[in-house]
This record gives C-alpha cells, structure tokens and sequence, in this order.
C-alpha cells in the first residue's frame, strides 16, 4: 500500500509541476491551469502527510 500511495504522490507532484509550466504558454485557461497545478502539488504532499499516517498507525 505505501508503494502505490507513493506512486500517486510522485504522479500528482510532477502532474502538478507540469500543469504549472504549461499554463503560461495556454492560449485559454491559464489561471485554471495553474491553480489546478497548486492543487495537484498540494494534494501530492497532502498524501504521505495524512493518508499514509492513519494507514500505517
């Protein structure tokens, strides 16, 4: 289960990262874009912090 958890972790980490990059050159929704970025990276951090600490305690 950790092994998958950080799979998902690192998929939405560089997910974010990219959605991030690619929103300056978008020609339509590049706030969405970024935002969606902050929240991928958010949610890629969130999940070894809180996920992974109620599974394995």
């Amino acid at each position: 289960m950790n092994v998958f958890a950080f799979v998902i972790a690192i998929a939405l980490f560089l997910g974010g990262l990219l959605l991030m990059g690619y929103s300056f050159y978008a020609t339509g929704f590049q706030g969405a874009m970024f935002v969606a970025g902050i929240f991928a990276v958010a949610a890629s951090i969130a999940v070894p912090v809180h996920v992974l600490k109620r599974i394995d305690g």
